[in-house]
């Protein structure tokens, strides 16, 4: 997990199967052992049709994450994170054609808010449904988010640490064999208190809404 670039602490926080039909060869006085009956080919019955469903299986929806810098809007970047610089910064990624994540974060006035957008890739929808299914039982106490994705699920917490309150948003979306993951966060170091739970929560659905538009255009 990441901290956060301030002096508190915020660190609450990715053989085709072929068919082969036999056709009867024996007669009722016993098998037919003449030259002829030597000679003779058997049909070929196979069904070739039968290895289209393997290569569809293989077939993925999406290959490769897109640029999560580019997923959202410049004006949603500015009005979920004001005074971020619109072009957000990638975290570099071990294989950036699986997982990338971009950062934006910044602080206006006493206001700091944090937004992480982040793409992960499998190998099948299985096995994004397993990540998922993962994260979202790690994250208890939210509920699922309707019509974003294949499913999609929505939690926010709220810490509080030397007095400062952060409330967190977080967004956890399966598009077929991609997980998507929006993190938004946010705290006002005047008050000592946190954005409203409505506040964080619609923004991180905001963000998951255009990052999920961006998987399926890019």
């Amino acid at each position: 997990m990441r901290s956060l670039p301030l002096p508190l602490a915020l660190t609450a926080r990715l053989a085709p199967v072929a068919v082969l039909a036999t056709a009867g060869w024996a007669l009722s006085s016993g098998p037919d052992t003449s030259p002829a009956a030597k000679d003779r080919t058997p049909p070929d019955t196979t069904d070739r049709s039968a290895s289209a469903p393997a290569t569809q299986a293989a077939t993925k929806t999406y290959a490769a994450a897109p640029a999560p810098c580019e997923s959202l809007a410049g004006k949603t970047v500015t009005s979920l994170v004001p005074d971020a610089e619109a072009d957000g910064k990638e975290i570099p990624s071990t294989d950036a054609d699986v997982r990338r994540t971009c950062s934006w974060n910044a602080l206006k006035g006493y206001d700091y808010r944090w937004l992480d957008v982040s793409y992960e890739v499998m190998e099948s929808d299985g096995a994004a449904r397993k990540s998922f299914e993962g994260r979202v039982a790690d994250r208890g106490g939210g509920g699922e988010v309707a019509g974003l994705g294949d499913e999609a699920y929505s939690v926010v917490n709220l810490t509080t640490e030397d007095k400062q309150q952060t409330r967190e948003g977080t967004v956890l979306v399966r598009a077929a064999n991609a997980v998507v993951m929006i993190t938004y966060n946010g705290s006002d170091f005047e008050s000592k208190k946190a954005p409203g739970t409505t506040e964080i929560n619609k923004g991180a659905i905001k963000a998951a809404k255009e990052a999920v538009a961006a998987l399926h255009d890019g």
